[in-house]
């Protein structure tokens, strides 16, 4: 009689427990960024700790640095989201289209879809986010860390797009710049004039609008 192996599946006996392992470690980061939202919501960004956070999800505080450095990288995830996001819907503009009109197209997309609960985002979690944001200077400037970092991705994008090198063209450098700062203009303008331009989508559509048109604007006369 031929001996017959257990089962262990296409995969073989290895890859098993490591995938259980992966599939455990994201589900435990996913439920450490639902519990921060919660809280983030019922008490505010800087009145919620991160061992709050770690308690709320049965946890200990070690267990949470494992997954997040810091209670702003936690609120930050939403900005990840919207950054990769975003950088998806550049890859799908049209190749022969202008670079600025591509980025204010891209963004503003992305930003209704936020608004929306459009392409998976959440719009409670989003509201909280524009909360957070105005009522913390803290995850304010980490915001604005976030956005340097990831200006990498877009000044990439574009050199693509201009056929460009950027370590010899200043081109995709500044392009990438006006739209990152742009975007935090706007929502900087949103969070200081109370909503006056609209939503963040239509205050984030107007500034792409100036930087399409151009910054070299005429002086008032008189």
């Amino acid at each position: 009689m031929t001996a017959t192996a257990p089962e262990t599946g296409a995969a073989g006996p290895g890859p098993q427990p490591a995938g259980r392992r992966e599939r455990k470690k994201q589900r435990t980061r996913e439920a450490l960024v639902d519990a921060a939202f919660a809280l983030f919501a019922e008490k505010g960004f800087d009145s919620t700790t991160v061992e709050e956070i770690a308690d709320a999800v049965d946890v200990s505080s070690r267990t949470f640095f494992r997954y997040f450095a810091s209670k702003e990288d936690v609120a930050l995830t939403f900005q990840e989201e919207q950054t990769r996001a975003v950088m998806v819907a550049l890859a799908e503009r049209p190749a022969d289209e202008p670079i600025m009109t591509a980025l204010r197209r891209a963004v503003v997309g992305i930003a209704r879809a936020c608004e929306a609960g459009e392409l998976g985002f959440d719009t409670d979690r989003f509201d909280c986010v524009l909360t957070m944001m105005s009522d913390s200077p803290a995850l304010m400037a980490g915001s604005l860390e976030h956005a340097q970092r990831k200006q990498a991705l877009v000044i990439e994008f574009v050199a693509e797009r201009l056929g460009a090198d950027p370590a010899t063209d200043l081109r995709p450098h500044v392009i990438a710049a006006a739209a990152t700062c742009g975007f935090q203009a706007a929502a900087d303008a949103m969070r200081r004039q109370d909503g006056a331009f609209g939503s963040l989508s239509e205050t984030v559509d107007k500034t792409f609008a100036i930087l399409e048109e151009g910054l070299n604007q005429p002086p008032a006369s008189g």
